[in-house]
């Protein structure tokens, strides 16, 4: 039998195996993968309908690129481009032609609400949670949030070797997130999911160090989320510019994370990755 991983809310208890997909639904002009792609309403629907039906268990709605140097996106655009998109999604779910949860992957506490109130079901916070406004917002609506580590922001981050400093990554990255966890846990959000976060300030090689030693992450005793996906970090490994000719590069990334303590991967690619995963699940069933 799979292996389990438990996600909490105030009121309900959702189990997924360990080796769920995270579907990436960026309605944004400017990520750098798939800007542009999903701007409209149907369009953007329909991917999430597609990546349901491939295999995705949650799926990420976000209206702001979080690539370096990105520009801040107001929050009245962002609210513009996301709350169709859940309301959408929400509803197909209501009338049974959908079933996955949703997640709003924002750092504005206002998009975070509202995105809640129109039937998201957890936050994926690059942040961390570290305003306390996000914090309450999660609290108050009683929903599991995904904590990122970064230093810095997008706006001042570059995917390269002019990396934040670190002594030891993993154990930095580890500890900074411990402490992320029991600020948000005191402040009453049920659960906690931790992100390293692959490619925020770090350099090849701390990224790639970071998914070698990911079970001294997850020893935190948290589910641990990776999302290496089409980062340009695999692209310097690789030589593909092409951010999205990366998923083979992604699926061999994710399948070590999963063999290092990885639970869920938030991906682009969902067909792919779900039969990656699949036979990933069935070598590791015993005789």
């Amino acid at each position: 039998m799979a292996e389990l991983i438990e996600l909490r809310w105030r009121t309900r208890t959702v189990r997924l195996e360990r080796g769920a997909i995270m579907g990436v639904l960026n309605v944004t002009p400017d990520s750098f993968s798939d800007g542009g792609q999903f701007l409209g309403l149907n369009a953007a629907v329909e991917q999430a309908g597609a990546m349901t039906a491939a295999g995705a268990a949650i799926i990420d709605v976000g209206g702001e690129s979080t690539r370096p140097g990105a520009p801040v996106v107001t929050e009245e655009a962002e609210l513009e481009r996301v709350l169709p998109v859940i309301e959408a999604i929400n509803g197909l779910r209501a009338c049974g032609e959908l079933d996955v949860l949703i997640s709003t992957d924002t750092r504005k506490p206002a998009v975070a609400r509202a995105a809640l109130r129109a039937g998201a079901d957890l936050v994926n916070d690059v942040t961390g949670l570290r305003d306390p406004a996000m914090r309450e917002v999660c609290a108050e609506f009683g929903v599991p949030a995904v904590l990122m580590h970064m230093r810095g922001t997008p706006e001042t981050l570059k995917w390269s070797q002019e990396a934040q400093p670190f002594t030891d990554v993993v154990i930095e990255v580890r500890d900074e997130l411990a402490a992320l966890a029991k600020q948000a846990m005191h402040a009453g959000v049920p659960s906690v999911i931790l992100d390293p976060g692959f490619g925020f300030g770090k350099s090849v090689e701390q990224n790639l160090e970071l998914i070698r030693r990911l079970g001294e992450i997850r020893a935190l005793g948290y589910p641990l989320l990776l999302g290496a996906s089409r980062k340009s970090t695999l692209g310097r490994i690789t030589g593909v510019t092409a951010s999205e000719q990366r998923d083979p590069a992604s699926i061999a990334a994710h399948l070590y994370g999963l063999m290092t303590g990885a639970d869920i991967l938030r991906v682009h690619d969902v067909a792919g990755h779900a039969q990656a995963v699949k036979v990933w699940q069935r070598l590791g069933e015993s005789k």
